[in-house]
């Protein structure tokens, strides 16, 4: 890359980069952001000028103070036990990482998949397509949220959350992860909105209907919550035993679902 007059050296892995985030490593390189499509949005602006979302503000549905508190606990150090709030996503920060792909987690070069996400070089994702991209910053994000390494997992964040967008159209497994790294940076209608795109084209995806349920918890719709969650009840045994490859990957997470749902719903 040709140095120039908007270059920036990368806060991660101090390379010239351009744009919102770092070609290399996926780092952010500063600016305001659009939660829904990862576009730069200007000081001061209302709207996305990139996919015109609301920026800034509430709209949509009648969520109450849940954004600003989901915020104010991602925003701070307690990024990992935001996670842990709820076991599905819980389960996803500690096994997230090996099931996404069959060989486990990519580490960067010259370092292993045991050491701590934040070590060793940050990945090149420059030459990988879309969604190879999207799916290792994936990992990065789940993996540091797992060693507990909140500043690592918010850096990562944004540019995972736009890898995705840019690799539409998704499988149902890659909106299952951009809903769940929604939900981790607190864009919970928007975690609640891809979880609703799953169950669009499949009505009784676990997977989908799990995640609707856990956003719509958060978002404090307890009414659309108990609605998935008893479609889950419904369609459990049968759906389980589909051969699909998100449901074997995520298998830790799907044998527990049920249980969830009966959880939730005795306590309606």
């Amino acid at each position: 890359m040709t140095p120039g007059k908007k270059d920036l050296a990368c806060p991660l892995c101090g390379k010239s980069a351009t744009g919102n985030f770092c070609q290399h490593c996926g780092g952010n390189l500063g600016g305001r952001f659009c939660n829904k499509c990862g576009g730069k949005v200007a000081a001061g602006a209302s709207f996305c000028n990139e996919c015109g979302e609301k920026v800034g503000g509430g709209g949509g549905r009648n969520k109450g103070d849940h954004r600003v508190a989901a915020a104010a606990t991602v925003g701070g150090q307690n990024l990992p036990w935001w996670i842990a709030g709820a076991a599905m996503f819980a389960m996803i920060v500690v096994l997230g990482v090996s099931m996404v792909q069959p060989g486990g987690p990519v580490a960067p070069a010259g370092s292993s998949t045991t050491s701590a996400a934040g070590a060793g070089t940050p990945p090149d994702i420059s030459q990988m397509t879309p969604l190879e991209a999207a799916e290792r910053l994936f990992n990065r994000v789940m993996q540091s949220v797992s060693d507990g390494d909140s500043a690592q997992a918010q850096a990562f964040l944004p540019m995972a959350i736009a890898a995705y967008q840019r690799a539409r159209p998704l499988n149902l497994d890659g909106l299952f992860h951009l809903s769940m790294l929604n939900r981790t940076a607190a864009n919970l209608e928007a975690a609640l909105d891809n979880a609703l795109e799953i169950v669009e084209q499949d009505p009784n995806h676990l997977l989908g209907l799990a995640a609707a349920a856990e956003a719509a918890i958060e978002l404090g719709l307890l009414d659309e919550a108990e609605t998935h969650y008893r479609r889950i009840l419904t369609v459990y045994d049968a759906e389980a035993q589909r051969p699909l490859e998100e449901y074997e990957m995520h298998s830790a997470i799907v044998v527990v679902l049920k249980d969830d749902a009966e959880a939730f719903l005795a306590g309606r």
